[in-house]
């Protein structure tokens, strides 16, 4: 089928075809290399935050890859995009991509031996002159995602990133970040703690952190609300600046959302106004700083608790050139409300 003739009714939100996933795979991991590619120029993060981010993405695309071997001769499974304001996988997708992986021994056991399988699509091609079976080419991938595919590659619902001591870039002690996939929005969101530690050190202190990270902080909340929580339950670490940054919604031709962006490119590429690789990358940023202290606690267990003010918010939008024209014509209100205008990226051609 060819890929004009894709059909992606807003009431499906299962993946059918593997032209579908041929463009979908292209959309997003475009999606990711050219968020990173282009935070920098506009100095929308730091260098070393923008080096954090790049790594999350990669497992994120790694995961992605997995994904496109693990479903691309499957009959019997098709992979989910998610309905709510997401435009990625649903969060169970990961979640089957692990338990695959821990029991891919199991999995691979039953699966013909690699000289079988290349002996049998051979002879499809070179003494049948004809396409091997479908069901050799999908054994052929599973051997492929069952052996190729690292368990500790894969983007989880909670990733930690290691605890970096002061240097030239922040004026705290440390900083650490961790990134975790929103269950109940089902995308991706990256997370920056600026601390100092008080009559404490860190090599004690870390595994605690740590801990206390992922029990807490470990979805999507207020941030005012996630700093609060980290403060209390670490009473000798002074959180100084936490970032939140959320990574979408990926606004395309397989979002299922309610969003303007969403409605006014599916609108487009329906018309074909914009072809169907179009696509628009929301991304936006909180931020809470300190702003001094308070006691909690009578005279035996007094504890020092951060006052916390509010940043605004930063919203931003990638998106290609023409994608952007079309938003300015269809959603103006959305668009005058981010913080910057639109941010351009190179146009997806498939």
């Amino acid at each position: 089928m060819p890929i004009n003739h894709i059909v992606t009714p807003l009431d499906s939100a299962v993946l059918e075809t593997k032209e579908q996933y041929k463009v979908y795979f292209k959309i997003v991991t475009h999606a990711f290399n050219q968020l990173v590619a282009h935070i920098p120029k506009k100095h929308i993060c730091s260098e070393l935050e923008v080096t954090f981010i790049k790594q999350y993405c990669e497992l994120l695309t790694y995961s992605l890859e997995a994904f496109r071997v693990k479903y691309l001769y499957d009959d019997e499974e098709k992979m989910k995009i998610d309905l709510t304001e997401s435009g990625f996988p649903n969060y169970l997708e990961f979640r089957y991509l692990i338990n695959d992986l821990a029991l891919k021994k199991e999995h691979i056991g039953r699966l013909p031996k690699v000289e079988e399988l290349k002996a049998d699509i051979l002879e499809s091609l070179l003494k049948k002159k004809e396409a091997p079976p479908r069901k050799k080419l999908q054994q052929a991938a599973s051997v492929i995602y069952y052996t190729s595919v690292e368990q500790k590659y894969i983007f989880k619902r909670f990733v930690q990133g290691k605890i970096i001591e002061r240097n030239s870039v922040f004026d705290t002690q440390y900083m650490v970040s961790w990134s975790f996939y929103d269950i109940s929005l089902n995308r991706p969101f990256v997370c920056f703690m600026y601390f100092d530690l008080y009559k404490e050190s860190l090599e004690n202190y870390k595994e605690q952190i740590y801990e206390v990270l992922e029990k807490v902080a470990d979805r999507n909340m207020s941030l005012d609300m996630m700093a609060y929580a980290i403060d209390k339950k670490l009473p000798n670490l002074w959180p100084q600046k936490l970032r939140k940054i959320d990574l979408g919604p990926l606004h395309n031709v397989f979002a299922k959302d309610e969003l303007d962006i969403t409605h006014a490119l599916l609108k487009a590429i329906f018309e074909k106004t914009l072809d169907l690789s179009a696509y628009a990358m929301s991304f936006s940023i909180e931020e809470v700083e300190s702003k001094g202290n308070f006691a909690e606690g009578g005279l035996f267990n007094k504890k020092y608790v951060q006052v916390w003010e509010s940043m605004a918010p930063q919203k931003y939008v990638f998106t290609s050139h023409r994608a952007m024209q079309v938003l300015y014509d269809n959603v103006p209100e959305t668009i005058n409300g981010l913080t910057k205008e639109p941010i351009e990226i190179p146009a997806l051609k498939l």
